[in-house]
């Protein structure tokens, strides 16, 4: 700023003493330092001048001959807009005041020293395609720290610098799947965007948002599906897919077979938006229709929101693995089966080829039974015993000729069965001893047998003397545990016939 000069002067009545004119001064600062001068300097160095108030001293100092008043630093309007300030006028003699002190305001002037500023560097906004042209995108706004009652310092001008033709002017049809985002700069110019005008800029990132103005599309009108035969009900043949460049709930679709099918059914993935085909029975060719689940009104004129394909599905074999009849297999033998004697048949199925027969050597480790390859039967490698074991559990594998590695096994449970090939034993060596005077039908020994045969308990024994002799005899106790009784002198007539009644077979004891 330049130097100027401001005077303030007091009056006096003629014949009175000094009154001021006016009791308050504004006075408005447009340079550093401005003069005070009193009616009462004449020039002779007789009067001092004396400033008090806001900034007196520091920010304002004042020369006290001559009332000239500097600013000691650059005033800012922003940061204080009026000083109130204290005028005295002193004789410097006597330093008594020569006139009443004198308050004025020293208001600063205005200049154009802020630019607009926003009080973001980047704005972020969104508008949906399609959108008429006139709709309300974003609103930004800038603030100027200069004066907006003086001049035109804070009178702000908004233009774009960069997003034209889409925004700010007419450019309708704006589609989001062709350009989704859009930077626009903004412009805000303070003195009513008049050449010198100070200016700040903010960014505006706009982002199109979807609406449903695309329908979905089949890349392929006709599609060719793989299933293999094995496919259970209910289980997926294969995927097709429709495009549709819509995004979120815009873009879901829906599959349908046209007209229904009694094979196929076609249901819709909400993760991958493909339509998922699956079996119902079994058959070859069909349509697929695809729409969206959800339409909005204002594009459905004038397009078609669904689509149609064909789909041919092809069934290929499956080589399965041969498949038992049963599941296990309970087979029951006799005990007193000869060595290669039969036992049972398994029997496996494979539509795509034929089967070998063998059984699993860890489940047979006595190799007790073998299997024909071809037929599948069963029979035995050693005489069985069932009081050794009573059941075998074997493993049988199905394998497929062409194809190895396509087997199946199956549990094989055989029962052997009793039969009476085990003769009684007595239960324990009997030693008994009778006194010569005893008399005739005392009870002097009771004896009893066991048998391993089945059952292990309620056998039936006979028993008898093996030798005629007149000092002995055995009585046979019916209706219990068929134990025997006899009277004998001495250990050699320990020999008797003992029959099974059941199975009528003896041993000699």
């Amino acid at each position: 700023m330049g130097v100027c000069h401001s005077r303030l002067r007091g009056f006096w009545d003629v014949g009175r003493s000094p009154v001021r004119c006016c009791r308050w001064l504004q006075l408005v600062l447009l340079c550093f330092s401005f003069q005070l001068h009193s009616n009462m300097d004449r020039g002779e160095g007789n009067v001092k001048y004396v400033l008090t108030g806001d900034g007196a001293g520091s920010l304002f100092l004042i020369d006290e001959k001559s009332g000239d008043i500097h600013a000691t630093k650059r005033l800012d309007r922003e940061e204080k807009a009026m000083y109130t300030l204290n005028a005295k006028v002193l004789d410097r003699r006597t330093n008594l005041e020569l006139e009443p002190d004198t308050e004025f305001n020293i208001k600063i002037h205005d200049i154009n020293d802020n630019e607009p500023k926003f009080a973001k560097e980047i704005y972020f906004a969104s508008v949906p395609e399609m959108s008429e042209v006139g709709t309300s995108v974003a609103t930004v706004t800038a603030n100027d720290a200069d004066d907006e009652t003086y001049g035109n310092s804070a009178k702000l001008v908004y233009s774009i610098l960069q997003g034209q033709p889409y925004f700010s002017t007419a450019l309708p049809g704006m589609d989001r799947e062709v350009k989704e985002n859009y930077q626009v700069v903004i412009q805000a110019k303070d003195m009513a965007g008049q050449m010198g005008g100070l200016s700040g800029t903010t960014t505006v990132s706009i982002t199109l948002s979807d609406v449903n103005d695309s329908p979905p599309r089949f890349a392929n009108h006709s599609f060719r599906v793989t299933a293999v035969e094995s496919t259970e009900i209910g289980g997926a043949v294969g995927r097709i897919k429709a495009d549709d460049p819509d995004v979120g709930r815009n873009a879901e679709m829906e599959y349908s077979i046209v007209g229904g099918h009694d094979t196929f059914d076609i249901i819709t993935d909400q993760t991958t938006q493909e339509g998922v085909i699956i079996i119902k029975k079994r058959d070859f060719e069909f349509r697929v229709e695809v729409k969206n689940t959800y339409l909005d009104s204002r594009f459905i004129h004038g397009l078609k929101f669904k689509d149609y394909a064909t789909v041919k599905v092809t069934v290929e074999d499956v080589d399965e693995p041969p498949g038992f009849t049963r599941n296990p297999y309970i087979i029951e033998v006799h005990e007193d089966t000869a060595a290669g004697s039969f036992v049972g048949v398994v029997s496996a199925r494979d539509p795509d080829a034929d089967n070998k027969y063998s059984i699993d050597r860890h489940t047979d480790l006595e190799r007790l039974f073998n299997i024909d390859s071809v037929n599948g039967t069963i029979t035995t490698l050693k005489a069985l015993d069932r009081e050794m074991s009573k059941w075998h559990n074997i493993s049988v594998v199905a394998t497929e000729i062409n194809n190895p590695r396509q087997t199946t096994r199956v549990p094989v449970f055989i029962k052997v069965l009793d039969v009476n090939d085990n003769a009684p034993e007595f239960a324990m060596t009997y030693d008994t001893f009778v006194c010569e005077n005893v008399k005739a039908g005392q009870l002097i020994q009771t004896i009893s047998a066991v048998d391993t045969d089945e059952p292990l308990v309620g056998h039936k024994f006979v028993f008898s003397i093996s030798a005629t002799n007149p000092n002995f005899t055995v009585v046979d106790r019916e209706g219990e545990d068929k134990t025997c009784k006899r009277f004998c002198l001495c250990h050699v007539e320990k020999r008797f016939r003992l029959t099974w009644r059941t199975g009528d077979v003896g041993f000699d004891e």
